[in-house]
């Protein structure tokens, strides 16, 4: 084997062996083929054949126990939505701020981080990817292109409460970076092998003027891991499977 063709066959080894390890830390959202109600109940077939998956990556604040708090969640999607469901067991359920767009982060919500092309980067001020905050009262903010939050009417969610323990079902319109706030924009149609980042994680309070805790899904690295309302960069990527 002459040099040239040595190095192109290391280059393909190379290229092959990225490849796999992104596709290794690859997550997999499974086809709903089946109707899903949002009513938070999570009572259909669809949602029993699917993993739940943890919620349990400290994000901010002090260590707590799995009775203050402890969180789950399952993925699904169709053609024209992203399908949620959370189990979070939280002992106190917290929502002071009768302003949903004033310290909406310090009352407990469920947040979800959505990057519509797994591309990553910046989307502080910007619609590169969406971090929705959903309040108790299944209002939805998000930061706009103006640095001021808004709210949103992407996703229809519906949380049911027994207890100690909350189910959040959710629907959600997928957008992608060329959204503009108050028009009209085009929802993005999913499909098989499409890659999406994705997280979500929930902002705990237990009567303290702002949030104790915020317990993601994504571990994040480094010691600043509030980073997922700015950086896309740390949702985990996700391909749509049938």
């Amino acid at each position: 084997m002459n040099l040239d063709k040595l190095l192109i066959t290391l280059l393909m080894l190379a290229v092959s062996c990225k490849s796999n390890k992104t596709e290794e830390h690859t997550k997999k959202i499974s086809f709903c083929n089946s109707t899903v109600t949002i009513d938070g109940l999570l009572s259909e077939p669809a949602w029993k054949n699917i993993t739940w998956q943890d919620i349990d990556q400290k994000w901010l604040g002090p260590d707590y126990t799995a009775t203050d708090f402890s969180g789950r969640y399952k993925l699904a999607w169709n053609e024209n939505k992203l399908l949620v469901a959370a189990e979070i067991q939280d002992d106190k359920l917290i929502d002071t701020h009768a302003d949903g767009l004033y310290k909406y982060w310090d009352d407990d919500c469920l947040e979800i981080f959505i990057d519509e092309d797994a591309s990553g980067g910046d989307h502080q001020y910007n619609y590169n990817a969406f971090a929705y905050h959903i309040g108790l009262d299944n209002k939805v903010v998000d930061i706009g292109l103006d640095s001021l939050p808004h709210y949103y009417n992407h996703i229809t969610c519906v949380r049911h409460t027994s207890g100690n323990i909350s189910t959040w079902e959710l629907s959600i319109d997928i957008y992608d970076d060329s959204y503009l706030y108050g028009k009209d924009p085009q929802k993005v149609k999913l499909s098989n092998n499409k890659m999406i980042g994705f997280a979500i994680a929930y902002c705990d309070n237990d009567n303290s003027l702002e949030r104790e805790n915020f317990i993601g899904s994504a571990p994040v690295a480094g010691d600043d891991k509030n980073r997922g309302w700015i950086d896309a960069g740390i949702f985990e990527k996700h391909r749509l499977v049938k």
